[in-house]
């Protein structure tokens, strides 16, 4: 899709949110979700929903660093930055919704987000905006991972919401953590397509006669389909997260292997426009933000990606140059706080303008569907009742997004150390999970929301010092190499007992500097250090983390959560940092 100057100034000028409202009108819709009517279809989007079933709360992050050509550049931007590029209003609905400043006083003015059944009202609305046959609603993963209730039930709770909301197509991610077989089962419930181009075989596998769509190919799942909306043919194209075998258990996907195959997917491209004659072509991606942008350059014949995995809330696109014209990439933010609204102008053979909005889902100015609020009931009933009682009642604002640490990790790293008496603790750099405001109820509910995954095992490991500051390296780059596809989301592992300084800018092996336990002895590379853990790749025998997590702060005994103990350096005036608050 080719934009003139002029018709991208008009798609950025209509980017613009619905606008802020007064703290008096929250329990009225105010006009905040009246659009005005474009084009001739409206596809809508969510991702990265994490089973986030009810309204909650989502801290944005303070420090979110692009580094190299990424600095200074959506999504890398934090607090007053983000502001200012985006037009939003300090201190307004919008910028509690899209940043972290002042996060406790808005969160008091402006209420929770999210929230199926408050989804469910907005979805409904948006599309009967429309009329019938105009509008499609997609899905960009990590839908079914989250909480408690998600992963007893292996995602099978979610399935039946996704069905209800209507979702039509969907890709995946944390859903591959459940394994082959609960996966299948949940895809044989599920009303929509799974759609995922970039998963096949492994060779072994394929001469094995494993199960696959294409056993020619060897590809695993559908990797695209074709809808007709509002009287035009849009292709959907859905591109699971590339590195599932990578960053979780291989055991869970040992038939699978993933990739962002890049070829394939112009091979497909091609196809849908040439032979398939489609008028528009979407790709609902789960490759994070930054990778997007990348395969966007790389890429042509793709009209808009619509983008998931690194939580990123972006008002407006971005336009991308490539061989074959523009590609507009979006990401849509996580927990069910933001509805994409992409309106398409479609003519025959191509997309003559488009016009985004990324909504946020005020919970307070929308009434819950009734249907969603019993099947949410329903489901939670059965297991929620044993995690309502009190484990604790929070003393400070408990968050996990940031690059390099979150009050929530803090605690897990304190609660894995008193249980193994261990000098140091790792937390991973999750993006997901709940946000509490202080002197809130902390539930088992609660922590589960923080670490239910299928291999939530502890450990306790003698590591070198050596070994420490190369975990420590190899985390890092993942998260700050300057080359995107070398990059799998996620943040800065948490620690705790180390301190340590950071240089993002600087090359793998030299980003890490300064180790120190926190009673200031030096690291000693060849000394062994007595290390707890969890969420560990290979198998491991110690209790779930959310059990080591509960007993902590049921213990009655004070919280000894550890300062920030990183430094980051060459980072000034990076405005992918802000003050923490």
């Amino acid at each position: 899709m080719t934009i003139c100057r002029r018709d991208l100034l008009k798609l950025t000028g209509a980017a613009a949110l619905a606008g802020s409202f007064p703290h008096q009108a929250r329990s009225a819709d105010g006009g905040v979700y009246d659009l005005e009517r474009f084009g001739n279809a409206r596809i809508l989007h969510i991702t990265d929903t994490h089973a986030q079933l009810l309204p909650g709360y989502f801290r944005e992050p303070s420090v979110n660093l692009g580094i190299g050509a990424m600095a200074g550049q959506p999504p890398h931007l934090v607090g007053h930055a983000f502001l200012d590029h985006f037009g939003i209003k300090a201190e307004s609905a919008d910028a509690y919704a899209f940043t972290s400043l002042d996060f406790e006083k808005s969160a008091a003015r402006f209420g929770k987000l999210g929230g199926f059944a408050h989804l469910k009202t907005l979805i409904d609305r948006l599309r009967n905006d429309t009329g019938p046959q105009r509008s499609l609603l997609l899905d960009g993963g990590d839908a079914w991972q989250g909480t408690g209730l998600a992963n007893a039930l292996r995602g099978a709770d979610m399935v039946e919401a996704a069905n209800l909301l209507g979702i039509e197509a969907m890709t995946g991610h944390w859903e591959f953590t459940y394994g082959e077989d609960a996966l299948r089962s949940n895809l044989e419930r599920f009303k929509g397509e799974f759609l995922a181009q970039n998963v096949f075989l492994t060779e072994e596998a394929a001469f094995n006669g494993a199960k696959a769509l294409d056993s020619a190919s060897g590809r695993v799942f559908k990797p695209s389909m074709i809808k007709e909306v509002g009287g035009y043919r849009v292709a959907v194209i859905g591109q699971a997260f590339p590195y599932v075998p990578i960053a979780h258990p291989k055991r869970f996907t040992p038939d699978w292997t993933f990739g962002i195959r890049e070829q394939e997917l112009q091979t497909l491209i091609d196809s849908l426009r040439s032979t398939e004659k489609v008028d528009a072509v979407l790709l609902l991606s789960h490759n994070g933000m930054d990778v997007d942008l990348k395969l966007a350059s790389r890429v042509h014949g793709l009209d808009v990606i619509l983008g998931g995995h690194t939580h990123d809330a972006i008002p407006q696109p971005i336009a991308v140059t490539n061989s074959g014209g523009t590609t507009l990439v979006t990401n849509a933010g996580s927990n069910g706080k933001f509805v994409g609204v992409l309106d398409l102008d479609l003519a025959k053979g191509h997309v003559r303008n488009v016009r985004y909005r990324l909504l946020p889902v005020f919970s307070e100015l929308l009434k819950p569907d009734a249907e969603m609020t019993a099947l949410i009931d329903k489901v939670r009933a059965p297991q929620v009742a044993a995690w309502s009682g009190r484990i604790a009642t929070t003393d400070r604002l408990l968050y996990r997004r940031d690059n390099f640490t979150g009050t929530v990790d803090q605690m897990i790293c304190a609660a894995l150390r008193r249980e193994f008496d261990a000098e140091i603790a790792m937390s991973p750099g999750f993006r997901w999970g709940a946000t509490f405001l202080p002197n809130q109820l902390f539930t088992m509910e609660d922590a589960l929301a923080e670490t239910a995954i299928t291999y939530p095992e502890t450990y306790v490991q003698k590591l070198t010092g050596s070994e420490l500051k190369n975990t420590l390296e190899d985390v890092c780059d993942n998260l700050f190499n300057p080359d995107p596809y070398h990059q799998q989301g996620g943040d800065m592992v948490r620690i705790s007992g180390l301190t340590y300084s950071c240089t993002p800018s600087e090359a793998l092996g030299r980003r890490i500097s300064n180790l120190k336990l926190d009673n200031g002895s030096v690291i000693d590379p060849n000394k062994r250090y007595t290390v707890a853990g969890w969420a560990a790749v290979n198998p491991q025998q110690g209790k779930p983390v959310w059990d080591v997590l509960a007993k902590y702060l049921g213990s009655g005994k004070p919280l000894d959560l550890p300062a920030n103990g990183v430094a980051i350096q060459g980072v000034s005036g990076n405005p992918g940092i802000a003050d923490r608050g």
